[in-house]
């Protein structure tokens, strides 16, 4: 039995917890082991135990730190919260007595969310490079300058470290863990379960092509968009992005950039290049990659991929594929 601890507190993120307790009892699940004894035993701990309330007013029940500080566990887990519930427990001794000696002792430990925030400040985290919520990343790197933050990735893995970055990234460092404990199939059989879109590797960013255009735009271009990450093998020109949204040239590349805050020409080969990044970790072949992709031939695609990421799209396949 592997033994799953999310450590809690008054005001945390529910989704932090809850996200990855379904991927764990999923994976028990898929392997048919739903009922006791199952792979994934899960606990819930909070400083002094019992009912504990999260942010969103829903209660959950947990057994102490000092009690569990005594029992193995396999894997620990800082949920994250808003900052104002973050304050009181940054000021609570009992979280120094008694949570290191629990990441001591767990094969592995992190965060989900500005969880990270509480390892940092017991300097649990110094000298590891970590992820976090995108709006405590700077405060983060500001605070405790030992620690390197990775704005950009949607988890860290850092030897025994995992730590993630906003609230349903810890559902996908949970699908890793998976992955990692049984494996990728079984990890994709959990996705399936979930109905997730996709499983989505560390590696990629908070904010997807769609989504940053979605947030930034309110957009007149929600269709367009949706239309180019369907069809990226399509000739993706700019005349032919103006004609289908029904402006000039000129007008549509004001408004594009006025909307989503790139060119179109570069958001084409950003929403390309980060497919063609998950096409890679199924193994495909850089010739089919480019073709999917509308980035054919293959030494277009190769040039394209080393100049964004710098690295070469055969040595990242080789590095990731058996995501």
């Amino acid at each position: 039995m592997h033994r799953v601890a999310f450590v809690v507190y008054p005001g945390f993120e529910l989704l932090d917890m809850s996200g990855p307790v379904s991927v764990f009892t999923s994976a028990n699940r898929a392997l048919g082991l739903s009922e006791k004894p199952a792979f994934y035993a899960i606990d819930l701990v909070s400083v002094s135990g019992g009912p504990v309330t999260s942010s969103s007013g829903i209660a959950v029940h947990t057994q102490s730190l000092e009690d569990r500080a005594h029992e193995a566990v396999d894997t620990l887990l800082v949920a994250g919260a808003e900052s104002e519930n973050l304050l009181p427990i940054l000021a609570d001794p009992a979280w120094a007595a008694w949570l290191p000696k629990l990441t001591g002792k767990a094969r592995r430990f992190g965060s989900v969310c500005s969880g990270a925030i509480i390892l940092a400040r017991l300097g649990l985290l110094d000298g590891h490079r970590v992820a976090t919520h995108w709006d405590a990343c700077t405060p983060l790197a500001a605070a405790f300058p030992p620690v390197s933050v990775d704005p950009d990735s949607l988890y860290v893995v850092d030897g025994r470290l995992w730590t993630s970055a906003g609230v349903t990234t810890g559902i996908d460092m949970a699908l890793a863990m998976v992955a990692q404990d049984l494996s990728a199939d079984i990890a994709g059989e959990v996705a399936k379960r979930l109905v997730l879109y996709a499983r989505r590797p560390g590696y990629q960013s908070q904010f997807s092509p769609l989504l940053q255009a979605q947030v930034k735009a309110d957009s007149p271009f929600a269709d367009l968009i949706a239309w180019i990450l369907a069809n990226l093998a399509a000739p993706l020109e700019v005349p032919a992005l103006a004609d289908r949204a029904g402006l000039s040239e000129r007008t549509f590349h004001r408004r594009f950039v006025a909307a989503t805050g790139e060119t179109p020409a570069r958001f084409v080969e950003t929403a390309r290049l980060d497919a063609a990044r998950m096409l890679l970790c199924r193994g495909l072949s850089l010739k089919s990659v480019a073709a999917e992709v509308g980035l054919s031939p293959a030494a277009r695609f190769s040039e394209a991929f080393e100049r964004r990421f710098g690295i070469a799209p055969r040595l990242f396949r080789e590095m990731h594929a058996a995501f």
